[in-house]
């Protein structure tokens, strides 16, 4: 019965994708829903894409076993990014009017920080995608007893199909639809459980410094929690996905406050997973996967209805996040890889070759999702290739005038050889500390070099 279900629920989402594409006539229709949605459609898009897998099985998981400061990433970190984002970088990329984040790299640097932010843009979004599939498996093996294996490549199966028909537009309607599925699950088992067990009773019931939320005064601590921060707070800045929404917003004002709402909405909701996976410790659930801490409480604790409607949530958090990760790098490798490489391409060609990118990256990422298992691990690894290389050339390119295309090449270049070379010899603290340190570094010292040549 309940395999019945999550099939049927499945091939909704799938119909539900197929009928938003009839609103897709053209190549920005299909990117960008023709700058269309308005505030609700655009906030739900943006907590739908983020609220994922990571969030209810790696984050959880991380929680059960090391406590608040195991998750100061996410949903901590993530959510301050949508509110940076808002704030911040909303305004000046919204009124530039640019299909992709690549084209602001070429606009503001040249053709060739274009091509190569692009590829910074395309490649930690493999990792992400790949991270949904995984869970998606692990989800399907265990409600039903299909391989993992085999429980990704159906998610890949129909995400992709959705996504390449109906582009922005399907993702869009899909995400508000897989985001009511979410909060409804969240809030009826939330509210079984802790009618049961009070928040207040497991919290008093942790660990001593379960709840600590700022570090020992220890240099190393310190520095790994500022990592924490800002792997996903200011590497995800940088993000095609996010970038999509704000520029498919019908007027500024949307494309300024829907992230706003967005970062506050994951941050509260976000924290409901959490308290679930505490719930499953005091109750002592048993699972050879951590990631599967909250999924086992809830096989173990929810009413056949509450159980049905939780997982199909569940699903829905994984499949709102693959399709909107498909499409974003999918949008960078058709608009900034290769269609300057056709001049003079029409509009429809432009759209097919959108579409067909679309079904490149799903393959690119079900190859991967085969290698790597840990989704908390494959999100992280998602974000710190953005920090290292693309948040200082976007942020420095945004706000003032005179950086130059050598500076950013070099900031990209250098951030990414430091991160690398911190990780390859294990450097004390988080690589990504050295990355971004380098790459600020490296913007500024070309021009040093420059104005002292020309004395």
């Amino acid at each position: 019965m309940t395999t019945a279900l999550i099939v049927l629920f499945t091939l909704g989402n799938l119909l539900a994708g197929l009928l938003a594409a009839r609103y897709v006539r053209n190549a920005e229709d299909y990117l960008l829903a023709g700058r269309r949605l308005p505030f609700y459609l655009v906030t739900a898009t943006l907590f739908a894409t983020w609220f994922g897998s990571e969030t209810i099985l790696g984050a959880s998981s991380e929680f059960a076993e090391g406590g608040l400061l195991a998750v100061v990433r996410d949903p901590f970190g993530a959510a301050l990014c949508l509110l940076l984002v808002g704030l911040w970088y909303a305004r000046p990329l919204y009124r530039m009017q640019l299909l992709t984040l690549g084209d602001f790299f070429r606009e503001r640097y040249g053709s060739r920080v274009e091509k190569m932010a692009s590829w910074m843009i395309i490649l930690p979004y493999l990792s992400w995608i790949a991270a949904q599939f995984v869970a998606f498996g692990i989800i399907m093996q265990a409600l039903t007893g299909l391989p993992s294996g085999q429980g990704f490549l159906l998610a890949g199966l129909v995400v992709t199909v959705y996504t390449f028909v109906g582009g922005m537009w399907s993702v869009a309607v899909t995400d508000f639809l897989q985001m009511l599925f979410i909060l409804l699950g969240l809030a009826a088992f939330g509210l079984e459980l802790f009618l049961e067990i009070s928040p207040l009773t497991l919290i008093s019931s942790a660990p001593e410094g379960f709840f600590r939320f700022i570090p020992e005064a220890e240099p190393i601590e310190i520095a790994d929690y500022v990592a924490a921060w800002i792997t996903i707070g200011l590497g995800s800045i940088a993000g095609q996905d996010i970038f999509q929404r704000v520029m498919a917003s019908r007027n500024e004002r949307t494309a300024i406050w829907s992230p706003v709402a967005a970062g506050l909405m994951y941050l509260s909701v976000g924290l409901v997973p959490l308290l679930m996976a505490l719930a499953a410790k005091h109750l002592n659930i048993m699972t050879d996967d951590p990631q599967l801490i909250v999924p086992q409480l809830v096989a173990a604790q929810a009413s056949p209805a509450v159980k049905i409607l939780f997982f199909a949530g569940l699903l829905s958090a994984i499949m709102s996040t693959a399709s909107s990760a498909l499409l974003a790098p999918a949008a960078i490798l058709s608009e900034n890889i290769l269609r300057p490489e056709m001049p003079g391409m029409s509009d429809r060609k432009f759209l097919n070759i959108s579409r067909m990118s679309v079904l490149f990256i799903a393959l690119v990422s079900v190859i991967l999702a085969w290698t790597k298992g840990n989704v908390y691990a494959l999100v992280g690894q998602a974000a710190s290739l953005g920090l290292v290389t693309l948040f200082v050339p976007l942020t420095t390119g945004l706000f003032t005038k005179t950086i130059q295309s050598r500076a950013a090449i070099a900031s990209m270049l250098s951030g990414l050889l430091a991160w690398l070379l911190a990780i390859f010899f294990e450097f004390p603290s988080d690589p990504v500390l050295y990355g971004l340190s380098v790459s600020f570094l490296a913007i500024f010292l070309p021009e040093k070099l420059r104005f002292r040549t020309s004395i």
